[in-house]
């Protein structure tokens, strides 16, 4: 799950809301800091909060917050609270929670 060389998209829901850098951000946090350290299952949901004005990810499994992962970005109160990340084998993408695949 989660190859960097499979097809990755956005939603219409994530581009309208985030930043290119900070969807960028997402697929870098995956490739550098969750693939080979967790097992991925094929949902990932991260956090987006503010840490003093910034933005940090927050990664969850089983409800237990295991990493969070700090940007350089400017925190908005317009990001969503969560945004998902589904493989499904041969592409990715990141949508928000309300969004239907």
């Amino acid at each position: 799950m989660f190859e960097n060389d499979h097809a990755r998209y956005a939603s219409y829901g994530v581009v309208n809301i985030l930043p290119d850098e900070i969807i960028d951000q997402v697929w870098y946090i995956i490739d550098n800091d969750l693939q080979g350290m967790f097992e991925l299952p094929q949902t990932l949901a991260l956090g987006l909060r503010n840490n003093d004005g910034q933005l940090t990810f927050d990664f969850s499994q089983n409800d237990t917050l295991v990493a969070s992962f700090d940007t350089p970005f400017p925190f908005s109160d317009d990001f969503p609270e969560n945004v998902w990340v589904f493989d499904d084998g041969e592409s990715q993408i990141v949508l928000l929670p309300q969004e239907q695949l």
